[in-house]
């Protein structure tokens, strides 16, 4: 990444930091994925349950192999069915997540095909953390909501077996298909319990 770029970004992380701390959220910045993946240790006790809904960021910083390899409890949704994984991801000690968007004061947009990643983020889990590129970030809602559906959404559904028109187009025609991948729109602008959601701001661009 560019060195102005990373300055740039470093600047604005700092302005995202007091946006979430204005809504009972904590923030955290991180130059790079190894200071993402300390920061989040630091933020999960040994032994805890961590849940997960596909946050593709977690792995790319290190993170998922680091609990693997650790004193933790990791629960690998791949080896449950869908509706044990959900169960389990509700009860769990942290929830790992990313956002489809964050605006520059803070609010976060993330969208979902099943809802398991939406619903542990809005209830559920005792601590959420997000792993989030400096790319996510939008100048307003606005902007954040046409990120999530017009480059996350149609990024997201190249990983899957889907027909959705996205997937040919390369952005939103805001379908009702039987495969759509959208069906639940989550935007967090305040959490009610504080020091439940952490959002680390990684100076890179990760996920979709």
């Amino acid at each position: 990444m560019d060195i102005n770029m990373q300055k740039r970004n470093e600047v604005l992380a700092q302005n995202v930091i007091k946006g979430l701390e204005s809504r009972n959220m904590s923030g955290y910045y991180a130059a790079d994925r190894e200071a993402a993946v300390k920061q989040a240790l630091e933020l999960i006790p040994e032994g805890s349950s961590i849940a997960m809904g596909g946050c593709t960021s977690a792995h790319e910083i290190g993170l998922i192999k680091a609990l693997e390899d650790g004193n933790y409890n990791y629960i690998n949704r791949a080896k449950m069915s869908p509706r044990e994984s959900l169960m389990a991801a509700y009860d769990a000690d942290v929830f790992l997540s990313s956002a489809n968007a964050i605006t520059s004061d803070g609010v976060m947009v993330n969208i979902d095909g099943n809802s398991n990643r939406v619903s542990c983020i809005a209830q559920g889990p005792k601590k959420v953390v997000f792993i989030v590129g400096m790319n996510k970030v939008c100048s307003d809602l606005d902007a954040a909501m046409k990120r999530a559906r017009n480059v996350a959404a149609p990024a997201n559904a190249q990983r899957f077996e889907v027909k959705t028109p996205c997937k040919t187009a390369g952005k939103c025609l805001d379908c009702k298909s039987p495969d759509t991948i959208c069906c639940q729109f989550l935007i967090t602008r305040y959490s009610r319990h504080k020091d439940r959601i952490h959002v680390i701001l990684v100076n890179d661009i990760l996920g979709l």
